[in-house]
């Protein structure tokens, strides 16, 4: 029994343009909807709303995609075109390496905060040709580095991973300020009368908190990253010792 394939935009046929569709391109379709997620979030994205900002009936964005998740799919490879993976040519450049593409893709989910949501729930993103392109050379990075191709793919997405989690919180942060109007040391200043009265039975708490009162908040989102991503190269590392 032959399985069914997945449905998806990158593999159902493309459809002929009908004489009397209106001149609506997918790049104006895609570049319009990236437009409305980083300003409203996910959840405010239609199709009724996106026809609007295009100036045109939500029919017409059907005739290219669809449904929404064929939006979303288009929508994901783009803004991983953003991705800047570096090509290295010896084994010594994989941790710079490793830290280059980390950053560049936490970069890429605080510009566009509602992008970590949405990798878990839309359809075959994977296969989109900006993913396919930066997936393969993820591969040669860690390949170079020395590890085996499937332990390059677990290294890759033991890094990736890290990064989802971490700039997902920063970008669920960046968001809820961004509706307040709010700062983070504004914010800190309302929140932590409350958590240090929470945290007088709990001692390690206690002490924590006296730890990070001269602690400059302006840069500890960096400062977390840094220390995360560090002792996870660090890890790989010592794989990387083990299998040569």
């Amino acid at each position: 029994m032959v399985a069914e394939e997945i449905e998806s935009v990158w593999t159902r046929p493309k459809r002929g343009r009908r004489r009397e569709q209106p001149a609506l391109s997918q790049e104006q379709i895609v570049g319009a909807a990236i437009k409305l997620l980083d300003a409203d979030g996910l959840d405010a994205l239609s199709m009724r709303k996106l026809g609007a900002e295009l100036g045109a009936v939500a029919t017409a964005v059907y005739w290219h995609v669809a449904n929404k998740d064929e939006l979303l799919e288009l929508v994901v490879d783009q803004v991983y075109g953003e991705f800047e993976v570096p090509v290295i040519t010896e084994a010594s450049q994989w941790r710079d390496g490793a830290t280059a593409t980390a950053s560049s893709l936490r970069g890429i989910i605080r510009r566009h905060p509602w992008l970590a949501a949405t990798l878990a729930d839309v359809g075959v993103t994977f296969i989109g040709p900006n993913l396919m392109k930066v997936s393969d050379r993820l591969l040669a990075l860690y390949e170079t580095a020395g590890f085996p191709p499937i332990e390059a793919d677990q290294a890759s997405k033991t890094v990736i991973g890290f990064v989802l989690g971490v700039a997902g919180n920063e970008a669920a942060t960046l968001t809820k300020l961004a509706r307040t109007g709010e700062t983070v040391e504004q914010w800190l200043a309302k929140s932590m009368p409350a958590a240090e009265r929470a945290a007088q039975d709990h001692p390690r708490m206690r002490a924590l908190y006296a730890a990070y009162a001269d602690h400059d908040w302006s840069t500890a989102d960096d400062d977390t990253f840094t220390y995360g991503l560090e002792r996870i190269l660090d890890g790989l590392e010592l794989r990387l010792a083990q299998l040569t």
